[in-house]
């Protein structure tokens, strides 16, 4: 069975994994629920069915606010194959956000989650003319349960088969499956138009980079709403993969646990705060297993992606049965591949998860471009750590004068929805699509991101700053969770750093350090020494116009849920800048 649309995965599903018992499964009431082929393929089709009872024709668009679970795959299909047009939305955004959405695609009908975000929604709903209803997953009362679109939809099976058949075999390729609104850093978001091509050309091109397949597990968490997880999913699908939707971010250790899972896709901030879960673990430790401990964390990092002697072999054997093999089991044991995309990886984090016998591939992509466009290969043996891997086959990239990294190839968007402005800006008269990120190739294979063109500023002497670059070299310190570099048209690069205060409460505990709060803490004399030793080491290994002269610890957590990262944990830099303008006045201020 050939897919060139997205639905075209359930026929595939029914030709080749018919008895598949875990296509899809989630938790319900704390008891993991699965679903198999004949349970994905009815859903899909009843969903389907249901809303072209309620008139609903090919082009109209529903909207979905949810978290990740088997549903959200259930409606997924059943719009995709009945021609409607699927507008997935954070869970998480700003009412103002909901507001621009709803009013700019004008969905008929929206599904969302839960109570709190039905009863979000409803006023909104209420302003917005096109909403004709709005379905609950869960049982809210006052609300209808999308169990209304499956009962419709069951009722006229036998009368409208016929029918769907029809429009199925209306739908093309190129034919718009798909409205995706970009977070962003500043602004209302962007639609982001993407066709099944888009989609498919991406999950097929992709699902050459490893060997995983049917009767292997997948534990999906980042959500759906965002091309890079669903993408994914649909990935795990084509491939036979059982895809587990964990029950929520708390809920992650966990699910683990109980999956034990072979594969998931990640992002750098949640492997980073894995892997300082471990070494804060290796930390408490006593005396000769404390030492081999960071013996082998020490030989991990020493890891080479080019290769490795046979005595460095032989000594990875032993750390590895003496600890690495315990990292994997606290990833549930069968953990063998981790995708990583969204912000860059820090190479040692690579380095030391390999080590480790856990391979992570880092990608790049964007959401106009369905969203990879690189990826490291370990079904070729193409991984370099601190590069996003080779162009995917059917991608052709290059880099522009100015450094910028310019992508074409199917996967490349249809445009930006109800603003041919904007769409121009990107999509070039030649059809290169400028991604705003600045690259290199090294060995003429791998792409390195160096950082945003639009990110990058000037200090006053007329000297470049790559912020991005910095501000990863700044994360591989313990003490940080993020920061951002500073410094336009200034003398000096600054930072403000947002601490890793799990780590720092623990660090002041162990010296014996009094504090009342975060904010007391982050102003302590010894607090602010310690993590400037952090910053003097890297400064070291930087030339003199890069180092990073001044830092303020600020008193917060940047997350999405407080605005200062967007929901694919990319900084809003204009956010931060106006949040601490007096701190960092305070910074660019007479020597003090």
């Amino acid at each position: 069975m050939e897919v060139k649309r997205t639905f075209d995965l359930l026929e595939r599903f029914q030709e080749i994994y018919p008895d598949k018992d875990d296509v899809l499964a989630g938790k319900q009431n704390g008891k993991w629920v699965k679903y198999s082929t004949t349970d994905y393929v009815n859903h899909a089709n009843w969903i389907s069915y249901g809303f072209m009872s309620l008139g609903l024709k090919k082009g109209d668009m529903v909207a979905t606010i949810a978290n990740n679970r088997p549903e959200w795959n259930m409606v997924d299909m059943g719009l995709s194959q009945a021609g409607l047009v699927h507008v997935p939305v954070y869970p998480t955004i700003s009412a103002e956000d909901y507001e621009f959405i709803m009013n700019n695609c004008k969905p008929k009908y929206v599904f969302v989650s839960d109570k709190a975000l039905f009863e979000m929604l409803l006023p909104i709903a209420k302003k917005a003319t096109s909403i004709k209803g709005i379905f609950t997953f869960d049982e809210v009362e006052g609300a209808k349960n999308w169990k209304e679109v499956i009962k419709e939809g069951k009722a006229k099976e036998d009368e409208l088969k016929d029918k769907l058949e029809d429009v199925k075999k209306s739908i093309l390729p190129n034919d718009l499956l798909t409205i995706i609104y970009t977070s962003g850093t500043t602004g209302f978001p962007k639609g982001v138009m993407l066709s099944h091509e888009n989609l498919v050309s991406n999950f097929k091109v992709t699902a050459e980079v490893h060997k995983l397949g049917y009767g292997d597990t997948a534990l999906s968490f980042l959500p759906l709403s965002h091309v890079y997880e669903r993408m994914v999913c649909y990935h795990y699908q084509f491939k036979g993969i059982g895809i587990y939707y964990a029950e929520s971010m708390a809920t992650i250790v966990q699910d683990i646990k109980d999956i034990k899972p072979d594969i998931f896709s990640s992002v750098p901030r949640l492997l980073e705060r894995i892997y300082d879960k471990i070494i804060g673990k290796g930390k408490d430790l006593k005396g000769i297993k404390k030492s081999l401990f960071f013996w082998a964390v020490e030989l991990g990092f020493k890891y080479k992606d080019t290769g490795n002697s046979a005595w460095y072999k032989f000594k990875l054997k032993i750390a590895d049965k003496l600890i690495f093999t315990k990292w994997r089991d606290a990833l549930g044991g069968n953990v063998k591949i981790i995708v990583s995309g969204s912000a860059s990886l820090q190479p040692r984090l690579a380095t030391i998860f390999w080590a480790a016998g856990i391979n992570v591939l880092e990608g790049y992509g964007l959401s106009e471009t369905s969203p990879v466009i690189t990826v490291n290969n370990l079904v070729r043996n193409q991984v370099r750590f601190g590069s996003v891997g080779p162009v995917m086959d059917d991608v052709t990239v290059k880099i522009a004068e100015d450094g910028e990294i310019l992508c074409k190839g199917p996967n490349v968007m249809l445009g930006y929805f109800d603003a041919p402005n904007l769409t121009a800006e990107v999509i070039d008269k030649d059809g290169w699509f400028h991604t705003g990120d600045i690259g290199e190739f090294v060995d003429d294979i791998y792409l390195k991101i160096t950082d945003r063109k639009k990110e990058m500023f000037k200090l006053s002497s007329g000297k470049y700053i790559a912020p991005q670059v910095l501000e990863n070299r700044l994360k591989e310190s313990f003490f940080v969770a993020n920061v951002m570099v500073i410094g336009l048209n200034e003398k000096f690069a600054s930072a403000l750093i947002s601490p890793n205060f799990e780590f720092l409460h623990d660090w002041a505990s162990r010296h014996e350090i009094k504090y009342t709060d975060n904010k007391d803490l982050v102003n302590l004399p010894e607090v602010i020494k310690r993590v400037q030793q952090e910053v003097n080491e890297i400064n070291k290994t930087l030339g003199q116009t890069e180092q990073v002269k001044r830092v303020r610890l600020v008193p917060d957590e940047w997350l999405p849920a407080t605005g200062e990262m967007s929901q694919t944990l990319k900084l809003k830099r204009k956010v931060i800048s106006e949040k601490y303008s007096e701190l960092i006045k305070e910074i660019f201020s007479a020597d003090n």
